[in-house]
């Protein structure tokens, strides 16, 4: 089963769950931590960078989060993540391969308008300052690395559960600007507990 299907279902199991079993937190500022799991989509349609041989390279790749923040009210938060995007590898044409790896550091801004006592929608944009590490092999087994240190803009939203009084759910989107893929974005499903 993709992870994919597996998210869709968490996130509706948490709904279900935070709907029979929610109370109103009571932290409305104050720190958070969390982590969270996700699939990362990249393409590259013509990695000229790379090669003449690479064209259409699509993969998607599981990927994960940890992160820190600090919300000053119910509505506004900034938040500092690592970001570690997965290592994908997919075959652009016969024999040629493509890996790559990408992680990093995210600082955001995060704006958050709760809807009720229990659910919450929000957005938040930042900068993802990431390496990105990236293996051509051809087939005859000849290999070349490229490295990428850069950064990018990043911006994402998706809606968010309370569950008791400190633990929150959300399931995200987010986009990513990596430099030399046509396409990056990621679903995720993260918790966090509020102190």
């Amino acid at each position: 089963m993709k992870l994919k299907h597996v998210m869709y279902a968490a996130v509706i199991s948490a709904g279900v769950a935070s709907a029979a079993y929610s109370q109103e937190q009571t932290e409305t500022a104050g720190f958070y931590l969390g982590g969270g799991i996700g699939q990362f989509n990249a393409k590259i349609h013509n990695a000229n960078d790379v090669t003449n041989t690479v064209d259409n390279w699509s993969d998607d790749t599981t990927a994960y989060k940890i992160f820190a923040g600090y919300r000053l009210n119910p509505y506004l938060g900034f938040e500092a993540d690592y970001i570690n995007l997965g290592k994908g590898s997919a075959t652009s044409v016969p024999g040629n391969n493509l890996e790559n790896k990408v992680d990093g550091f995210a600082p955001y801004v995060v704006g958050t308008v709760p809807i009720g006592r229990f659910f919450e929608v929000y957005g938040r944009a930042g900068y993802y300052f990431y390496n990105a590490n990236r293996t051509f092999t051809d087939a005859l087994d000849n290999s070349v690395k490229f490295k990428e240190d850069s950064d990018s803009f990043v911006w994402g939203g998706g809606v968010g559960a309370n569950i008791g009084e400190k633990f929150n759910i959300r399931a995200e989107y987010e986009r990513y600007d990596i430099k030399s893929m046509d396409h990056s974005d990621a679903l995720w499903l993260n918790a966090g507990w509020r102190f």
